[in-house]
């Protein structure tokens, strides 16, 4: 029997206070939850670009800085970041193709290159979205308080980290929740930005024509003083520093699966969109450097100085507000920029967790319908790495965009491998080779340029971290490896039982008023078989009715769709229709009550009065595995359920039985 919805208890005062906060629980069963919860192209554009495009707070001013006594050879800075973006943002238009339903950083490495290359990739991307969280909002406070008394600045530290637990907060909600108060921060801060660039370019026109000469003459100096080969160093080394201009470009193909169907299609008009503001951001505000002859002022950005150029001219009153709204857009804008790191960071830890590359729980959805352990990590740590680093965002900043350019090289490379090994199929090949073999070239020269320059003033410290939680996600694999070898054993069950069931055999006459044994499965294997068997034996022929239920667990994995979900439905029923043949083989009454969900324990909760309605006098049975050693490992990697159920219906009176299952 399949339950769209059982009787749901009342609600406790905890539970009152979550919903008031997070809100009420989704329907998962919602025909149209997956066209509510997805996002457009645009809102995408504010989630999902934000991180990219606030980087034209920090990005072109970080290398425009090392080239202020030649300052029109950011020009070729500029040009090269164009192209660098245009590039990668290509590349990731071919990913979108090859993997529609969420081709991020680790899903391409894993399935182009290999598991355990795919695994570093994933790694990687998980440091580079906490340090995305607590570089922005660390950026964003310092921004704020730059407006506010300097007797406040002891707060700017706190303030970071209310942030975080906000954005947070704001994610467990759901996705569209997070991203909608976003949007008016996001529109502000492109409409004066581009106001500022085409102002500074307008009123400069006249000089756009003396640009060449003046490059020139820049380059020929820099190569008098330097030698050619050092004036390459220098635009290369400038090039490198505005390397955290690109970070968020992947976050599109990671994050398909919140993008409103055809996912293809709203990917890459996101990215469209994405890689168009970036050019635009960083080309304007690279050459209103260059036109406005900007230097650096002690206490303000390079984009403060920018905007004072740009409205000198104004009114005093106007050119004020215009600063003003301008600057703390900037400030805004990155905090928005944080919500990348929200958005795609949980993805990237659900995907790792159901290849068991992490714990399982984090692929787990919440009554929300999000990745809420996902959430509460990436959060959590963001607001470790904000207190342990004092908000210091000179400190951040060094830590901040080597290891996305891992993920970078990885993917690349995985395009590169796949263009190659269908060169026989695909007529694209040779398009794509290219366009993914400059890609790889400009991520791998980036990578090591990065690691250089900032290794040996921290930059040691994210490579310490990666390779550590590498190191960690190693381990978590082999130790599930080794638990699925142990239950292979219980497994050896399953084809004797299969083999005995017969669909066609009749059904034993039910009464509901006989000693019922209420048995929970989660699928039908050994544990499930082994628990059933254990109650025969124990209760010999006490049981005269049995009953199976299972909750289809809707997880990261499976709530792709409906088609996913129909899917998950038919396994469910099909798994218990074998435990019902089964029992009617042996001459007992047997049926099935199942329901997906995505919490086990409330959605047990909600049958069990269903069930005691038909069966007054039943028992309920739910098996454990007794693992040969209690460990660490075995403690933090397996969530034991059946207790947590167990302690529910206790507390209501309701006899719960666990059977122990050990495995040798």
């Amino acid at each position: 029997m399949y339950l769209e919805n059982g009787d749901t208890p009342k609600p406790g005062m905890a539970k009152r206070v979550r919903r008031m906060l997070v809100g009420s629980a989704r329907d998962p069963h919602d025909p149209d939850i997956h066209h509510k919860l997805a996002l457009v192209a645009f809102f995408a554009w504010v989630g999902l670009g934000s991180d990219g495009l606030s980087s034209s707070c920090y990005g072109p001013s970080e290398a425009f800085s090392l080239l202020l006594q030649y300052p029109h050879l950011a020009l070729f800075v500029a040009l090269g970041s164009v192209f660098t973006i245009v590039v990668i943002s290509m590349s990731y238009h071919q990913i979108i193709e090859l993997f529609p339903s969420g081709g991020g950083g680790y899903v391409v490495a894993s399935q182009l290159v290999s598991p355990t290359w795919g695994m570093v990739s994933g790694c990687a991307l998980l440091i580079d979205y906490v340090l995305t969280i607590a570089l922005s909002i660390s950026s964003g406070a310092e921004a704020v308080f730059s407006f506010l008394p300097p007797d406040w600045v002891v707060f700017r530290m706190w303030f970071g980290l209310l942030g975080v637990v906000v954005l947070t907060a704001m994610n467990i909600r759901g996705v569209r929740e997070s991203v909608g108060p976003l949007i008016p921060i996001f529109m502000i801060f492109v409409v004066t930005h581009l106001i500022a660039i085409f102002w500074a370019i307008g009123t400069h026109l006249p000089e756009l024509a003396s640009l060449p000469r003046n490059t020139a003459a820049d380059a020929h100096s820099a190569t008098h003083q330097f030698g050619i080969f050092g004036m390459i160093f220098l635009v290369l080394r400038a090039y490198g520093m505005g390397a955290g201009t690109y970070t968020g470009i992947e976050a599109v193909s990671n994050g398909l699966p919140i993008l409103r169907e055809p996912r293809v299609a709203t990917g890459k008009r996101t990215m469209v969109y994405m890689a168009s503001s970036l050019v635009v951001a960083v080309m304007g505000l690279m050459l209103a450097y260059v036109l406005c002859r900007v230097q650096f002022e002690p206490g303000k950005t390079l984009n403060a100085v920018l905007l004072d150029h740009v409205t000198a001219g104004w009114p005093r009153g106007l050119a004020g507000g215009f600063v003003l709204v301008t600057l703390v857009s900037e400030g805004a804008i990155l905090f928005v920029a944080a919500q990348t790191g929200f958005l795609d960071g949980p993805r990237v830890l659900a995907n790792m967790a159901l290849d068991r590359w992490l714990p399982s729980r984090f692929g787990m959805l919440s009554d929300r319908l999000v990745t809420q352990n996902g959430v509460l990590l990436m959060g959590g740590a963001a607001l470790l790495l904000v207190g342990f680093t004092g908000g210091s965002v000179q400190y951040l900043i060094v830590l901040y965009s080597i290891t996305v350019f891992i993920t970078f090289v990885l993917s690349q490379l995985g395009m590169v491998r796949h263009w190659w090994q269908v060169r026989a199929e695909d007529r694209r090949w040779k398009r794509g080779l290219a366009i993914n073999g400059i890609g790889l070239v400009l991520t791998s020269f980036i990578l090591i340029s990065v690691a250089i320059l900032k290794f040996g003033s921290g930059g040691w410290v994210t490579l310490l971290v990666t390779g550590a939680l590498v190191v960690v996600a190693t381990l978590i694999r082999r130790h599930y490896g080794h638990t699925r070898a142990l239950l292979k054993r219980l497994d050896s069950l399953v084809i004797a039982a299969e083999a005995s069931i017969d669909e066609k055999l009749p059904e034993p006459a039910c009464d509901p008023s006989a000693e019922t044994a209420v048995i929970l499965v989660n699928g039908f294997n050994g544990l499930g078989l082994h628990t059933l068997f254990g109650i025969i034996r124990l209760f010999n022929r006490t049981f005269k009715n049995f009953v199976f239920v299972e909750v289809g667990v809707v997880d990261a994995g499976n709530f792709k769709g409906a088609q996913e979900l129909e899917g998950l439905k038919d396994r469910t029923k099909a798994d218990l229709g074998k435990y019902v043949s089964l029992m009617r083989r042996q001459g007992k009454h047997a049926e099935s009550y199942f329901v997906l969900g995505t919490d086990v324990v409330e959605e047990v909760e909600k049958m069990v009065p269903i069930v005691r309605e038909r069966f007054p006098d039943c028992v309920f049975f739910g098996g454990q595995l007794v693992f040969p050693e209690e460990t660490l490992m075995t403690r933090l990697l397996h969530n034991y359920i059946v207790f947590a159920i167990q302690r529910r219906l206790y507390s209501r009176g309701i006899p719960f039985m666990i059977i122990p299952i050990r495995v040798a």
